[in-house]
C-alpha cells in the first residue's frame, strides 16, 4: 500500500489559507503527515526530535517571541526553521508577516500561508482533514448503506442480490454511499469511513436493467458521501450443512484495516426480505451499543427459570 499524501493545494481550498508566497503551483507539493508543529522551541534554537516534514503553524506565542527579538536574531532564527525544509509556514489569528519571514521563505523556496482563525481551532480543523485525507485506504467489492444512521457494509460474491437488497432499502426511506466497489479509510483506531469512487458515486448497477442513477431517480435524500462502517453484512448462498448462529450471544468480527467491524452471515433463500433483515440487524446493533443485547437478556430468564424450578 503507498504512503498517502494530499497537495498542498487541496488543503488550502479545504481551510481557505491565503498564498502569502508559493514557489510553485500548491498542487504539486504533497503532504504525507497528517500530524503538525507549532515551532516554539526551533525558535529559540532547539531542533532536537523536530520533525521538518510536518506542516509549520505560527501563532500568537510564536509571534509575540518573534517580535521581541532583535531583527538580526529574528533573521537569523527565521532561517535556521526554514533551512529545514518544512512543507508549508502557516501564520494564524491574523499575526503580521515580517518581511524577514517573507524573504527567508523564497530563499528556501518554501510555502508561506496565512489564516484569520485563531491557532487551536484552526489546528483542530487541519488535523481532522488531515487524518481522514491521509488515512490508509483499501477499496473492495460491496455495497455500503446508510440505515438509521448506521453504516452497513453488505458482502457477497457478484450477482448474490447486494445492489438489490441497496435498491430496496433505498425505497425504504434510507441512503447510499457507493455500489459495487467501496473505498475504505481507516482514520482511527476504531473508525472506519466508506465512500464511493467519483466516477460511480450515487450510480447502482442492476443486473437486466442497467446503470441507475439513485440520487436523480429517488432525490438527493436518498445518497450520501461518506458513513462510518459500524457493521458487515455477508450475504451467502443457503448450505443447509452449515450451522448458522441463531441466537447472536458472541459476536463475530470481520478485520478490515486491521479495525474489527462486528460482521453477521445472512444465508439466502427464497422469500426472505434481506432489506427488513438488513434494517432489523441495524437497530439491533444500535441497541447493543446502547447497552441492551437481547439474546443476553432471553439467556437470562432462561437462567432464572431454570433456578426458580430447581428451587422449587
Amino acid at each position: 500500500m503507498a504512503n498517502p499524501s494530499v497537495a498542498l493545494s487541496a488543503v488550502i481550498k479545504e481551510l481557505q489559507l491565503k498564498v502569502i508566497y508559493s514557489p510553485c503551483d500548491p498542487e504539486n507539493i504533497p503532504i504525507s503527515r497528517s500530524e503538525i508543529n507549532r515551532p516554539a522551541l526551533p525558535l529559540t534554537g532547539f531542533f532536537d526530535c523536530f520533525e521538518a516534514d510536518r506542516l509549520q503553524i505560527v501563532g500568537i506565542t510564536e509571534n509575540a517571541y518573534l517580535t521581541e527579538l532583535s531583527e538580526d536574531e529574528r533573521r537569523s532564527r527565521i532561517r535556521t526553521l526554514l533551512s529545514k525544509r518544512p512543507p508549508a509556514l502557516i501564520y494564524t489569528h491574523k499575526n503580521p508577516i515580517d518581511d524577514i519571514v517573507i524573504e527567508a521563505a523564497k530563499e528556501y523556496e518554501i510555502p508561506l500561508l496565512c489564516t484569520d482563525e485563531n491557532t487551536s481551532e484552526f489546528m483542530a480543523a487541519l488535523i481532522a482533514y488531515l487524518n481522514v485525507q491521509l488515512a490508509p485506504t483499501i477499496s473492495i467489492h460491496g455495497v455500503l448503506v446508510d440505515v438509521f444512521g448506521e453504516g452497513v457494509l453488505i458482502m457477497g460474491e457478484s450477482g448474490i442480490g447486494k445492489s438489490e437488497a441497496a435498491l430496496e432499502l433505498i425505497k425504504r426511506g434510507h441512503r447510499l454511499v457507493s455500489d459495487d466497489v467501496v473505498e475504505i479509510s481507516r482514520v482511527s483506531d476504531v473508525t472506519l469511513v466508506g465512500t464511493a469512487p467519483d466516477i460511480t458515486r450515487h450510480f447502482i448497477e442492476l443486473r437486466g436493467i442497467g446503470i441507475i442513477d439513485v440520487k436523480t431517480l429517488f432525490g438527493v435524500e436518498s445518497v450520501k458521501n461518506t458513513q462510518s462502517i459500524d457493521l458487515v453484512i455477508k450475504l451467502e448462498e443457503w448450505n443447509k450443512d452449515k450451522e448458522y448462529d441463531r441466537l447472536g450471544l458472541e459476536e463475530e468480527y470481520i478485520e478490515l484495516l486491521g479495525n474489527k467491524v462486528v460482521c453477521h452471515s445472512l444465508p439466502i433463500r427464497p422469500g426472505r426480505n434481506l432489506a427488513i433483515i438488513v434494517e432489523t440487524a441495524a437497530v439491533n446493533h444500535r441497541q447493543k451499543k446502547m447497552g441492551y443485547n437481547a439474546a443476553q437478556e432471553l439467556y437470562k430468564r432462561v437462567q432464572e427459570n431454570l433456578s426458580k424450578k430447581r428451587e422449587g
